[in-house]
């Protein structure tokens, strides 16, 4: 008998058009097990997904494996962490863009073709047309992320997932890739979850943030919210572990511990508790919820309230 172990607990949260939604947190949170759930691409035999996942009003839990084939690259795209991996190694850029139009549009073959060019010009690509023709291995890992983004985009979806797009990249093309993410998403209305770890790219391209830890969002509210009046432990962990020019500490500050095992996840109490333990015990709720703490902030746990760090007078924020 298979056992099971949730990697994901109880995430509710929505995402709109033309809006960009962070998923933040450490590897091992929960984040990807999130987007994949969404797409239905965990392994059935080994997972284990229970709940409602709605898009436009269906939930996709109840859908057939070709009932969400007709939603997966139609109205939903994803952008996968690792190009080269998500693209056929034996497929030429052009026929893995045009495979989504083959199962999604009645596209003729020079229909199909002209939509690829111009997905490939959409996406940063300097020649298309060459392109077009090669393997993905003849390509930069920047312009393999782009092929993958025209792959995501190919059928105009209303929603795309982005599972940490410029994982390896260089400074400069992790720009490129954000701001072609932003410029689609305004220009389609195109409602964006973007995961990442990286809260720079949070600041620069989310509207709004959900904190995940240890498979639970811990905290969600307005990009400005968040950042201005971060309050879970956790958030405001992550946060004070950015260096700074500003602080007179050249010291960093570092997170106790680590994100435990799927094994090992308390499942009741606070579950960043062992993590920070000068917070009194009793500071902490035996099955955490959600509080809306202004309008559209929530944090789970009461214990924000008495959170501090150890360096800091007791009580204060």
């Amino acid at each position: 008998m298979n056992s099971y172990y949730p990697a994901v607990d109880n995430i509710t949260m929505d995402v709109f058009p033309n809006e960009v939604l962070a998923i933040v947190g450490e590897s091992g949170c929960g984040k990807s097990a999130l987007a994949l759930s969404i797409m239905g691409l965990h392994n059935k035999e080994r997972s284990l997904i229970k709940g409602h996942i709605y898009f436009q009003g269906t939930d996709l839990l109840s859908l057939s494996v070709s009932q969400l084939n007709k939603i997966r690259g139609k109205d939903i795209g994803m952008i996968f962490q690792d190009p080269l991996t998500a693209l056929n190694p034996l497929m030429r850029v052009g026929q893995q863009i045009e495979e989504s139009m083959n199962y999604h549009t009645s596209f003729s073959k020079k229909e199909k073709r002209e939509k690829t060019l111009h997905l490939l010009e959409q996406v940063g690509i300097p020649d298309p047309r060459l392109t077009y023709n090669q393997f993905p291995h003849e390509l930069s890992g920047g312009m393999r992320q782009r092929v993958v983004i025209a792959i995501a985009i190919a059928c105009e979806p209303a929603l795309v997932i982005a599972d940490e797009p410029t994982t390896a990249l260089d400074v400069t093309i992790q720009a490129q890739i954000m701001e072609l993410l932003k410029t689609l998403q305004k220009k389609s209305n195109t409602g964006i979850i973007l995961i990442t770890h990286d809260l720079g790219v949070v600041s620069e391209m989310a509207d709004r943030v959900a904190v995940m830890y240890a498979g639970q969002i811990v905290e969600l509210s307005a990009v400005e919210q968040l950042f201005n009046n971060p309050l879970h432990p956790y958030t405001r962990s992550l946060l004070n572990s950015i260096p700074s020019s500003s602080s007179d500490d050249d010291r960093l500050h570092v997170i106790q511990g680590i994100v435990p095992s799927l094994q090992n996840i308390p499942r009741s109490g606070c579950r960043f508790s062992p993590r920070i333990p000068w917070i009194d015990a009793s500071h902490h709720e035996d099955h955490p919820v959600m509080h809306e703490v202004e309008s559209n902030h929530w944090v789970r746990c009461s214990c924000y309230k008495h959170f501090y760090f150890p360096n800091e007078k007791v009580g204060e924020k």
